[in-house]
């Protein structure tokens, strides 16, 4: 009995973000040699606001469902002519009716935004709800033209911490690194693996506001101990020679004690403490953390290009700074972008993630959420 093959599924609704998902779809399931099926939610437009919801338009909006269906198979039986396509017309929310279709799916694709959304929304509330809570890999199909059309010949993955092996022996790659290893393999390009690390800076807020505040009482006290000594003085013996003389030798004594102790100590410890000390934890928390993250991506990747496939160029690239930055940088010059979900059983609510969040909202090109369990 042979393994039955899950379509790539994409969602349509005639707008152009979906004309775009839909191209992107059809080169997808080409690429797998899968069949590609077309799901239009008849609740969409009124959803979005685009036909109206009575009785009376029902027939025009199943024409219209039709319709949307149709152009959506001719335009992707011209993407890839060798293409097997199905259409589904679900009588359901566009969420719903994705989320169960993906159930028995390859990928779910999906365009930034759908009809009606406003212009403001980076990602449109449908794309959004899929990629939170999908079984399946979502592709958000967002970005300038020319990395949504593949003219960058890479494929990033994001390496999360924790998704480092605690075995001693090489782990099997994660569904995400898996899910890009083969978009690269197929695509003929690059895999780019990025792993964002950080290093705790110097000393924290508080203890710099404690040093200010010991400067200021020092000083106040420094300050206000000779003028009250000085008036007690002048008050009691304004014309004594002996009490002009401890003014004196009160002011010089102080001085000098004011000056050296201060001084020397403050230079000694800013000098040797914070220079020396903090410089030598810094740089070997750094270099502590860049190994590590090397380590880290070497682990990852290490059976990644096994099983007697063809090899796929790996780039592994450890960043300092936070993930999301590293991120969507690297998406400048990707045609996709990978990042793995977690999905934890018994939660209904959005699954993303603040970086996962960020990209889907702000990179620059197509993005990839491969659900871990």
């Amino acid at each position: 009995m042979g393994t039955v093959e899950l379509p790539v599924v994409v969602g349509v609704d005639g707008s152009d973000a979906a004309s775009d998902a839909l191209d992107w779809a059809a080169e997808l399931a080409g690429r797998r040699g899968l069949p590609l099926r077309v799901v239009h939610a008849s609740l969409w437009e009124r959803y979005e606001g685009y036909v109206a919801g009575t009785a009376a338009d029902r027939p025009a909006e199943r024409l219209h469902s039709e319709a949307v269906l149709a152009t959506a198979a001719e335009r992707a039986g011209r993407r890839v002519p060798a293409l097997k396509v199905m259409t589904d017309l679900a009588a359901d929310d566009a969420v719903t009716a994705l989320l169960r279709a993906g159930q028995s799916a390859e990928a779910l694709v999906v365009g930034s935004r759908g009809r009606g959304e406003f212009a403001s929304l980076l990602l449109g509330s449908v794309g959004l709800g899929i990629a939170a809570r999908a079984q399946c890999p979502v592709v958000v199909v967002r970005g300038r033209p020319e990395n949504v059309h593949g003219g960058m010949n890479r494929v990033v993955v994001g390496i999360a911490e924790r998704e480092r092996p605690s075995e001693r022996e090489p782990a099997p790659p994660s569904a995400a690194v898996a899910f890009a290893l083969r978009e690269a393999r197929l695509r003929g390009g690059e895999l780019e693996a990025v792993h964002a690390w950080r290093c705790a800076g110097p000393e924290d807020h508080g203890a710099r506001e404690n040093h200010r505040a010991h400067e200021d009482h020092t000083a106040r006290e420094n300050h206000r101990a000779p003028q009250d000594h000085t008036a007690r003085e002048n008050h009691r013996a304004p014309q004594d020679h002996t009490a002009r003389e401890n003014h004196r030798a009160h002011e010089d004594h102080t001085a000098r004690e004011n000056h050296r102790a201060p001084q020397d100590h403050t230079a000694r410890e800013n000098h040797r403490a914070p220079q020396d000390h903090r410089a030598r934890e810094n740089h070997g928390a750094r270099e502590d953390h860049a190994q590590r993250a090397a380590e880290l991506l070497d682990e990852t990747l290490g059976g990644a290009t096994a099983a007697g496939l063809p090899p796929v160029p790996v780039a592994h690239r450890p960043v300092e700074g936070s993930a999301r930055k590293a991120l969507l940088d690297a998406s400048a010059h990707a045609d996709l972008l990978v990042v793995g979900a977690r999905r934890r059983q018994g939660h209904f609510g959005m699954q993303l993630g603040l970086v996962n969040h960020a990209v889907l909202h702000h990179a620059k090109c197509p993005v990839a959420v491969v659900p871990v369990s």
